[in-house]
């Protein structure tokens, strides 16, 4: 009785309470402050959740024509007639950096988890505000102006570095690259990207090794990253991440190079109506770091194995096969390492079956620091003799192993049944040309000076021209005697 009795008393106080006070549903909003704003002030956009707990926001956009200055939280709670209105807000602050019209697309942010969208905006930036505190003269701060405020350079806790997962490798082993920003938990300083992409640029001309190949991961959205430096948590900006294979054993060498990032000092003394910020720019170096490259142990192949750690995956069409009847075989090389370098495993050159050269499919992932994939050989094959066969007397891959430092060779394991008439002559026979090429054989193979052709051709043109003239001559001899004929004949009658 006494239990049901205190659960009696409990749901009239609850009952009671809810009677008095109402509870409406969790409601979030982004809305934009003034949209008439002067050079010296700042425009707010404020992201809201009513009656419920703000756990998060983020993807306040960049505006064109605006610095982003820093963010500010507030809450609110209001009881009227009973109904119970709470709010929590976190206020993105942006500084014009000119006077002008400009505008703010339409954009969705997280709230929450969840996404909120905006329809846009236009803003008036006019000229800076020349009013002054009414309340300074009051608390002698009339020379409290703009241009009499001291700013203050904040330390910041932050360093910019390369790094690379390994200090040594061997030629054509892996090693990740990354270049980031790290910003301290504990860091006070206010900071922004500078022109990131083009520093990027700039520096990727000055650190990238020629005697390497790069699988570039292509980052393109700077996501931080919880880290943990000796006892000390950062967040890790990457602008870049790649991995490096060595071609030779050249040490790759990544000299110090530099990073600009804006940062804003703060006002010593702020105003009502002076900027809290001044915008200047800080510059970190990394420090330069070498990765030592070793040569491969002696091997008659050391100049063109793979380098990498790898399995292999195999399927065939089908293993009970009849002499004459095709079949397909994969071969597929798994693993970590600089997919791009796998070649090709060698056709197998046997009587009994015919190979041909493979269609060849690749797969490159990056993620984790690490590139891994695959490289997928398809053959097609006639097997022309039967029994059984073992395919790994035809196909193996050898390859340097850089964790156990040793040469490995993955060897096939699929074994295969061929049954029916042996078609080797068949074979045979498709490969004769017929008769003509069988008298081939029985012809004189004496070779024939061609210098000798060219003299009897020119002996035979000599002999042709001796009788030309001949004739030649007997035919004008032919024609004067007729002449003198006529001439004798003439005389006589006269």
């Amino acid at each position: 009785m006494r239990l049901q009795r205190t659960l009696l008393i409990i749901t009239i106080f609850v009952l009671s309470i809810c009677s008095n006070y109402q509870i409406f549903a969790q409601e979030i909003s982004v809305e934009i402050g003034k949209t008439e704003i002067a050079l010296n002030e700042v425009l707010q956009i404020t992201a809201t959740v009513t009656n419920g707990q703000m756990s998060g926001a983020g993807g306040f956009p960049e505006i064109k024509g605006f610095n982003k200055v820093g963010t500010s939280s507030s809450s609110y709670t209001n009881i009227i007639n009973g109904r119970i209105t709470q709010s929590q807000s976190i206020i993105q602050n942006y500084k014009p950096t000119k006077e002008g019209t400009f505008q703010v697309p339409p954009f969705s942010m997280s709230v929450n988890g969840k996404s909120v969208s905006f329809g846009g905006a236009t803003i008036k930036v006019g000229p800076a505000a020349q009013q002054k505190d009414p309340w300074d003269a009051f608390f002698g701060f009339e020379n409290d102006t703009p241009e009499n405020i001291d700013y203050v350079n904040v330390k910041e806790d932050a360093f910019f570095a390369i790094t690379t997962n390994k200090d040594e490798v061997f030629v054509g082993e892996g090693f990740n690259v990354s270049i980031a920003m790290y910003i301290a938990d504990q860091n006070q300083a206010t900071m922004e990207w500078y022109e990131t992409g083009q520093q990027l640029t700039e520096i990727l001309k000055k650190i990238k090794p020629s005697n390497c190949w790069e699988e570039n991961f292509s980052i393109e959205e700077i996501i931080p990253e919880r880290v943990n430096i000796r006892g000390k948590g950062y967040r890790q900006y990457k602008i870049y991440q790649a991995n490096f294979y060595p071609l030779n054993n050249k040490p790759v060498v990544f000299p110090s190079v530099e990073f600009k990032m804006i940062k804003f000092k703060m006002a010593n003394k702020p105003s009502f109506f002076g900027s809290s910020y001044q915008k200047d720019f800080t510059i970190f170096l990394s420090n330069p770091k070498t990765v030592k490259i070793n040569n491969l142990p002696e091997h008659p192949l050391k100049n063109q194995v793979a380098v990498g750690n790898y399995k292999l995956e195999e399927a065939i069409s089908s293993p009970n096969l009849t002499t004459g009847q095709s079949f397909e075989y994969k071969f597929k090389v798994v693993g970590e390492g600089n997919i791009s370098a796998i070649r090709e495993v060698a056709t197998p050159k046997v009587n009994d079956f015919d190979f041909y050269a493979p269609n060849v499919k690749q797969q490159i992932n990056r993620g984790g620091g690490a590139v891994y994939g695959s490289k997928l050989f398809t053959y097609m094959a006639i097997p022309k003799e039967p029994g059984n066969y073992d395919l790994g007397k035809y196909f193996n891959w050898i390859y340097f192993n850089p964790t156990t430092k040793q040469y490995d060779t993955l060897t096939a394991t699929t074994k295969i049944n061929v049954t029916g008439e042996s078609k080797m002559n068949v074979s045979i026979e498709a490969n004769d040309r017929g008769g003509f090429y069988d008298l081939i054989d029985e012809q004189e193979d004496t070779l024939v000076s061609m210098n000798r052709d060219e003299a009897i051709k020119g002996f035979t043109n000599m002999g042709i021209g001796f009788l030309l003239i001949i004739t030649a001559f007997f035919a004008l001899k032919k024609v004067k005697n007729e002449e003198k004929l006529v001439k004798n004949k003439e005389s006589k009658e006269m």
